[in-house]
């Protein structure tokens, strides 16, 4: 059975299992007609997998002809994401869990945002260099750490990590001493990696991602475990956070860490036509296998067990009109 079709078999038995337990709501009537002219998807910065992700889509759209004309959006990433879809200058969006429910606008609103599907699990990667002999976070009290974009979904998961390390019994130095913040995304925090003129540099995407790839055959990186702040997250910010495993030698020659996963979401707005949505929801299921970059190490794509599991933030009620249709 090729990948594709085993993803396709696969899906329809997760969408059964769920399916079978779900009270069937009244749902919104199709708008009729073909869909959109022009889509657009917000992405991220080059080299990560938002990007990939979104410009594998809306080739997608393109060939499928869900629209006449589709293009990825280079972005900041979550934050900016999200602006740009209540705005209405962004058909689709790819955030992260904990960045959309912090950030949702009233469901009453024409903004109201809605799920298409969760579409793969990001990785907190802290990264510091081999050489810094950093081992653990608290060893940041003191130093100088980049957090991503300004209007990143890294930088708000970034400082959650931070400041529920920093409020943990024992880590009084930490608190005095806390770490100088940067805004660097994934590229430029990485120069600054490699110059020296930031001890650690905090990133939220796939696993592997190509840029820290590139970088760690080149100096040497090491990845701190983040995993004891997962339940303490979870109290203090919401059920957003989860245990997950960075193989090892996903970057060549790093043992395998425990992190911090957060769903990442392909989210329109309520508003959004019924039909374009549902054909989308057919592009993730039908040719999922198209849809996973190439440097993807498994890292939950498109996975059965999770596409509907949107941590909380409503599915278009086309969208769940279509996964109902096509489970079998």
């Amino acid at each position: 059975m090729s990948r594709r079709a085993a993803l396709r078999t696969a899906l329809r038995a997760g969408l059964s299992a769920w399916l079978a337990g779900l009270a069937l709501p009244a749902l919104a009537a199709c708008t009729p007609g073909g869909g959109l002219q022009n889509i657009t998807v917000a992405g991220g910065e080059s080299g990560g997998f938002y990007l990939e992700f979104a410009t594998l889509l809306a080739a997608a759209l393109r060939r499928e002809g869900v629209a006449g004309e589709a293009e990825p959006l280079v972005t900041g990433g979550s934050l900016e994401n999200l602006e740009l879809l209540r705005a209405g200058k962004a058909t689709f969006a790819v955030a992260l869990a904990d960045a959309a429910a912090q950030t949702a606008p009233a469901t009453d609103t024409s903004e109201a945002m809605a799920a298409v599907g969760k579409v793969y699990e990001n990785y907190v990667h802290c990264i510091v260099r081999q050489d810094s002999g950093i081992r653990s976070l608290g060893e940041l009290a003191g130093r100088t750490v980049g957090t991503g974009e300004t209007r990143s979904g890294t930088s708000l998961t970034a400082r959650r990590i931070l400041e529920t390390f920093g409020a943990g019994a024992g880590r009084e130095a930490f608190s005095k001493h806390p770490p100088a913040e940067r805004s660097l995304g994934l590229n430029t925090g990485l120069a600054a990696l490699r110059a020296g003129t930031v001890d650690a540099l905090f990133w939220s995407g796939g696993v592997p991602t190509a840029a820290i790839s590139a970088l760690n055959e080149d100096l040497g990186l090491s990845f701190l475990d983040l995993s004891a702040l997962i339940r303490p997250m979870r109290s203090r910010y919401g059920p957003f956070y989860d245990r997950v495993l960075i193989p090892q030698n996903s970057y060549a020659g790093a043992p395998g860490v425990w992190t911090v996963g957060v769903a990442n979401l392909l989210l329109c707005r309520q508003d959004l036509d019924s039909r374009t949505v549902e054909r989308t929801v057919e592009l993730l299921v039908n040719h999922a296998a198209g849809l996973v970059p190439q440097t993807s190490a498994g890292v939950q794509f498109l996975s059965p067990d999770t596409l509907i599991n949107t941590a909380g933030i409503p599915l278009h009620p086309a969208a769940e009109r279509a996964y109902r249709r096509l489970h079998g």
